[in-house]
Protein backbone atom coordinates (compact mmCIF):
# COMPACT_ATOMS: atom_id res chain seq x y z
CA UNK A 1 0.00 0.00 0.00
CA UNK A 2 2.95 2.24 0.98
CA UNK A 3 4.54 1.51 -2.65
CA UNK A 4 1.33 2.46 -4.74
CA UNK A 5 0.79 6.09 -2.28
CA UNK A 6 4.48 6.62 -3.14
CA UNK A 7 4.04 5.71 -7.07
CA UNK A 8 0.83 8.15 -7.15
CA UNK A 9 2.90 10.68 -5.09
CA UNK A 10 5.68 10.80 -7.50
CA UNK A 11 3.13 10.55 -10.45
CA UNK A 12 0.98 14.07 -9.02
CA UNK A 13 4.56 15.43 -8.59
CA UNK A 14 5.45 14.45 -12.25
CA UNK A 15 2.42 16.02 -13.51
CA UNK A 16 2.58 19.08 -11.44
CA UNK A 17 6.32 19.94 -12.63
CA UNK A 18 4.82 19.16 -16.46
CA UNK A 19 2.04 21.93 -15.41
CA UNK A 20 4.33 24.26 -14.64
CA UNK A 21 7.19 24.28 -16.89
CA UNK A 22 4.14 24.59 -19.62
CA UNK A 23 2.61 27.54 -17.95
CA UNK A 24 6.41 29.03 -17.54
CA UNK A 25 6.50 28.50 -21.10
CA UNK A 26 3.49 29.88 -21.83
CA UNK A 27 4.15 33.21 -19.73
CA UNK A 28 7.33 33.68 -20.93
CA UNK A 29 5.55 34.13 -24.37
CA UNK A 30 2.89 35.95 -22.67
CA UNK A 31 5.48 38.62 -21.24
CA UNK A 32 7.40 38.99 -25.06
CA UNK A 33 8.18 41.93 -26.10
CA UNK A 34 8.04 40.77 -29.92
CA UNK A 35 5.04 38.83 -30.07
CA UNK A 36 3.35 38.91 -26.39
CA UNK A 37 1.70 40.97 -24.28
CA UNK A 38 4.46 43.14 -24.13
CA UNK A 39 4.97 44.21 -27.29
CA UNK A 40 0.97 45.06 -27.42
CA UNK A 41 1.47 47.36 -24.52
CA UNK A 42 4.44 48.60 -26.27
CA UNK A 43 2.53 49.47 -29.50
CA UNK A 44 -0.71 50.78 -27.86
CA UNK A 45 1.94 53.71 -25.97
CA UNK A 46 3.57 54.60 -29.64
CA UNK A 47 -0.41 55.03 -30.67
CA UNK A 48 -0.92 56.95 -27.64
CA UNK A 49 2.26 59.25 -27.88
CA UNK A 50 1.18 59.57 -31.57
CA UNK A 51 -2.59 60.59 -30.92
CA UNK A 52 -1.10 63.09 -28.04
CA UNK A 53 0.60 65.10 -30.76
CA UNK A 54 -1.65 64.75 -33.16
CA UNK A 55 -4.42 65.95 -30.57
CA UNK A 56 -2.34 68.98 -29.88
CA UNK A 57 -1.73 69.65 -33.43
CA UNK A 58 -5.77 70.11 -33.70
CA UNK A 59 -5.84 72.17 -30.86
CA UNK A 60 -3.69 74.54 -32.30
CA UNK A 61 -5.12 74.48 -35.34
CA UNK A 62 -8.63 74.68 -33.91
CA UNK A 63 -7.12 78.02 -32.07
CA UNK A 64 -6.03 79.30 -34.89
CA UNK A 65 -9.06 78.80 -37.16
CA UNK A 66 -11.11 80.52 -34.30
CA UNK A 67 -9.07 83.78 -34.51
CA UNK A 68 -9.67 84.06 -37.87
CA UNK A 69 -13.17 83.20 -37.87
CA UNK A 70 -13.49 86.05 -34.83
CA UNK A 71 -11.48 88.59 -36.86
CA UNK A 72 -14.06 88.05 -40.00
CA UNK A 73 -17.04 88.03 -37.96
CA UNK A 74 -15.92 91.33 -36.55
CA UNK A 75 -15.41 92.36 -40.03
CA UNK A 76 -18.51 91.52 -41.63
CA UNK A 77 -20.17 93.25 -38.37
CA UNK A 78 -18.50 96.63 -39.32
CA UNK A 79 -19.78 96.06 -43.07
CA UNK A 80 -23.00 95.70 -41.73
CA UNK A 81 -23.10 98.51 -39.90
CA UNK A 82 -22.15 100.03 -42.33
CA UNK A 83 -24.61 98.83 -45.19
CA UNK A 84 -27.35 99.57 -42.82
CA UNK A 85 -26.09 103.17 -42.67
CA UNK A 86 -26.09 103.79 -46.41
CA UNK A 87 -29.22 101.90 -46.68
CA UNK A 88 -31.46 104.75 -44.06
CA UNK A 89 -29.61 107.61 -45.54
CA UNK A 90 -31.09 106.12 -48.91
CA UNK A 91 -35.00 106.08 -47.31
CA UNK A 92 -33.76 110.23 -46.84
CA UNK A 93 -33.66 110.66 -50.55
CA UNK A 94 -36.50 111.52 -52.52
CA UNK A 95 -38.16 109.00 -55.50
CA UNK A 96 -36.36 109.40 -58.98
CA UNK A 97 -40.16 110.41 -59.95
CA UNK A 98 -40.74 112.67 -57.72
CA UNK A 99 -37.06 114.72 -57.85
CA UNK A 100 -37.32 115.11 -61.89
CA UNK A 101 -41.25 116.54 -61.51
CA UNK A 102 -40.21 119.05 -58.92
CA UNK A 103 -37.01 120.43 -61.17
CA UNK A 104 -39.25 120.66 -63.82
CA UNK A 105 -41.66 122.70 -61.63
CA UNK A 106 -39.00 124.96 -60.21
CA UNK A 107 -37.58 125.84 -63.71
CA UNK A 108 -41.23 126.40 -64.82
CA UNK A 109 -41.90 128.68 -62.14
CA UNK A 110 -38.17 130.55 -62.17
CA UNK A 111 -38.95 131.25 -66.09
CA UNK A 112 -42.35 132.43 -64.70
CA UNK A 113 -40.88 134.59 -62.20
CA UNK A 114 -37.62 135.68 -64.71
CA UNK A 115 -40.59 136.45 -67.34
CA UNK A 116 -42.25 138.57 -64.70
CA UNK A 117 -39.65 140.48 -63.65
CA UNK A 118 -38.64 141.42 -67.07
Amino acid sequence: MDLIADMLLLAGALGAAAYCFVLSRRLRRLTGLEGGLGGAIAVLSAQVDELTRALARAETAAKESAGSLDARTQRAEDAVKRMELLLASLHDLPDPGQAQTQIRVLRRRGRRLAEAEA
